[in-house]
């Protein structure tokens, strides 16, 4: 697929067939997310892929803070990846300093770029997904048994589009959004 229409064409999926993607397609998936850069090649992103019904649901409970668009996503949902990211290791140039003053944020930002990379890798595939940024991230690593030394950065729901696919939303001017010195 090409990356300019890619770039251009992946939405949101909300609504989804009644069908699991075979779990061989998602592994498929994540070995080309696996590819997003990272500070220090770190690799800091992971993701737990969920397709058990009963867990589905108490993510739909617990994990979404009530949030109405993500419970009704998830109530007919048939995946979610969680991702993740591994703590402490995003923006040192060593073990124990931080190489700027973001800190930690470089953890945050480095999981955006596997979200991205994700979505973009799953759009190739066949796949939609749909990134939820209203979330409950200490219910959820409990639910999933989160690693500890893990936090959980977005719930992405992911499956084959029921539906007509979105057309593009209108985007600023380029003039609103891009300046040079």
């Amino acid at each position: 697929m090409d990356a300019l229409k890619m770039i251009k064409d992946r939405r949101s999926v909300r609504k989804y067939k009644n069908e699991k993607v075979p779990r061989e397609l998602m592994k498929e998936i994540i070995d080309l997310a696996k590819w997003a850069p990272s500070w220090g090649n770190f690799q800091i992103a992971r993701y737990t892929l969920v397709d058990d019904e009963n867990v589905i649901s108490k993510l739909t409970t617990d994990g979404v803070k009530g949030f109405a668009y993500n419970t009704k996503t998830l109530e007919n949902a048939k995946g979610v990846a969680v991702l993740s990211f591994v703590k402490g290791k995003s923006g040192k140039l060593d073990k124990d300093e931080y190489a700027t003053n973001k800190n930690n944020i470089w953890e945050v930002f480095d999981a955006g770029i596997a979200c991205q990379t994700f979505c973009l890798s799953a759009y190739a595939k066949g796949v939609g997904t749909c990134v939820f940024g209203v979330i409950d991230d200490e219910a959820i690593s409990e639910i999933c048994n989160i690693p500890k030394d893990e936090t959980v950065a977005a719930l992405i729901v992911y499956g084959f589009e029921d539906g007509i696919h979105l057309k593009p939303t209108t985007r600023k001017d380029i003039n609103e959004i891009c300046r040079f010195i």
